[in-house]
């Protein structure tokens, strides 16, 4: 996984401790914000207020309303790669690897559900930072499954077919059981995780 980004200012120079601190408060507020109002909706001055600062000092940080939502989109596709490779790195076997990961990805999707709705925003608001999202996700997963591959450790088969066809999976049935199925997000429930997990290592495993 590519290494973190240091955040910068809107002119690009490097911040203090406390800048970075200012900066993560504009992006938690924005995610609230993004998620709450929508894109059109909100207004620097709502994102402002929300994260306790001044017009002036969000200028500092970035541009434009647009520009802090390109990188809340980039924000959070770190923070969720981060936490899936965290977990799989754990797993002994590409299967092993392939559940905690997955179990990371719908805990991180029930702390953050603007996940879902952000990126969907971005279909329409910043295409650009859609494709850069989900291409980043694939990328590291097209690597793991080609290295499974040479291992014996999974089917073989194009990595990036698979890859994308179970980033798929995990959407969806993060959508379904964490975002739609109450008023509040829930856990994906655990028959509905075995009942996925066992239509991935039937895919996913040599026969």
């Amino acid at each position: 996984m590519s290494a973190v980004e240091t955040p910068t200012s809107a002119r690009g120079t490097p911040l203090s401790s406390r800048g970075e601190r200012t900066r993560r408060k504009l992006l938690d507020a924005a995610e609230r914000v993004f998620a709450e109002l929508g894109y059109y909706d909100a207004s620097i001055v709502k994102l402002t207020e929300a994260a306790q600062v001044s017009q002036g000092t969000f200028y500092i940080y970035f541009e434009s309303k647009q520009e802090i939502f390109d990188e809340l989109v980039g924000d959070l596709n770190r923070r969720v790669r981060r936490a899936m490779h965290e977990a799989s790195a754990q797993g002994t076997t590409r299967a092993e690897s392939e559940r905690l990961g997955f179990a990371a990805f719908f805990r991180f999707t029930a702390e953050h559900p603007a996940l879902y709705r952000i990126i969907r925003q971005a279909e329409f608001v910043s295409p650009a930072a859609l494709h850069e999202h989900y291409a980043k996700i694939a990328e590291g997963y097209i690597a793991g499954l080609r290295e499974a591959m040479a291992d014996g450790d999974v089917v073989e088969a194009d990595p990036e077919v698979l890859a994308w066809a179970l980033m798929g999976v995990g959407e969806l049935i993060g959508m379904r059981w964490i975002l739609w199925d109450g008023p509040e997000p829930r856990e994906v429930p655990p028959e509905v995780f075995e009942q996925m997990y066992g239509f991935i290592t039937r895919g996913l495993l040599p026969r």
